[in-house]
């Protein structure tokens, strides 16, 4: 099977679409790149390749679907198997860095989202006050884990890497749009070079999305959401 039996099902703004396509730029493998305008409809490939969730990323290789971004990211380490590694070969070391995926799927970004749609000022400060607490965790964590190199993943990305930095664009949105600063000097500076290093990697660059356009397509969304939410109390 060749590389150009790959194809990604994705769309600009999804940061989990974009930790596909790094993990395969990391391995240097060709994909097709297939744009779901998911805001227009879902596409027949996109229902096709996976009638479960209905959601993207999807990873086609040859024949066979494989749907959720860490699961793709896994999937793609374990397939190309030559260097550069994705996950850490230390099995311990390979739980930490699921462990802290795990943790930024399910908690840290979700309070990002909340900052967005937040009713009224408490919430709002409620919701920065728990992103800027995950921030300080993971900030402790990239000590832990990098062990003085320059990422999550040692001299090169990794896991945990794919899977925080795909929310680097996000996160410099929810900033500009809510006028705050949440990785810093005083608080996150470790964090903060790493960013800058992430988003300048090869394997980053084109994939990241560029602020001011993420930024008008996150007011969109954010407009919508809370109409949605002023029409369920009304």
């Amino acid at each position: 099977m060749t590389n150009s039996d790959v194809k990604v099902l994705g769309s600009w703004p999804s940061p989990y679409a974009m930790r596909a396509r790094i993990a395969l730029n990391i391995k240097s493998v060709n994909y097709e790149y297939f744009e779901q305008r998911l805001w227009e409809g879902k596409s027949e490939l996109l229902l096709k390749s996976n009638p479960v969730h209905k959601k993207i990323p999807v990873l086609v290789h040859g024949d066979n679907p494989i749907c959720e971004s860490l699961i793709i990211v896994q999937y793609i380490d374990e397939t190309w198997s030559y260097a550069p590694s994705i996950l850490p070969s230390d099995p311990y070391e390979r739980a930490i860095a699921r462990f802290w995926a795990a943790y930024l799927d399910e908690k840290w970004f979700p309070s990002i989202r909340t900052i967005g749609i937040a009713q009224g000022e408490d919430a709002r400060k409620a919701a920065i006050a728990e992103v800027e607490e995950g921030l300080v965790l993971l900030e402790e964590a990239f000590g832990k884990c990098s062990k003085g190199k320059p990422f999550f993943g040692g001299d090169q990305i990794g896991y945990l890497d794919i899977a925080f930095g795909c929310f680097l664009a996000w996160l410099r949105v929810t900033e500009k749009l809510n006028g705050i600063k949440l990785l810093t000097e005083a608080k996150t500076p470790a964090l903060l070079k790493w960013a800058d290093r992430f988003c300048s990697d090869a394997a980053v660059k084109d994939v990241m999305p560029d602020t001011e356009k993420l930024a008008e397509f996150g007011k969109m969304v954010i407009a919508k959401m809370r109409g949605a939410g002023a029409e369920s109390h009304g």
